[in-house]
């Protein structure tokens, strides 16, 4: 199988993502990528009766068979401050970070 990532559409996908890669880790990265591709088409290549239904996962989560929810309880970490001082920017007890651009990428 041919790999379907080429370098130059890997630098774009990267360009795309906002990544700083080097000329290494690039390589490793598009490889990596590429093999996943390889065992997506392995695993499409496998033959599935058309009557055995799509699952998310194999096993239904039912009342049996699910644990019970842990009990959703609110408490104040004891680092708090400590964490809360560290930060660049708070107001109110919150963090303050930059807004998220919306501008369409290229």
């Amino acid at each position: 199988m041919s790999e379907k990532i080429t370098p130059e559409i890997f630098k774009k996908l990267a360009r795309l993502a906002s990544l700083e890669l080097g000329e290494e880790e690039a390589e490793y990265l598009r490889g990596e990528l590429n093999h996943q591709l390889i065992s997506i088409e392995v695993l499409d290549a496998i033959s599935i009766d058309e009557q055995v239904e799509s699952a998310a996962h194999g096993v239904p989560y039912t009342k049996e068979n699910s644990p019970q929810p842990r009990p959703d309880v609110a408490r104040t970490d004891k680092h708090r401050k400590a964490i809360m001082d560290q930060a660049p920017e708070t107001e109110e007890g919150y963090f303050v970070v930059p807004d998220i651009s919306h501008e369409e990428l290229e």
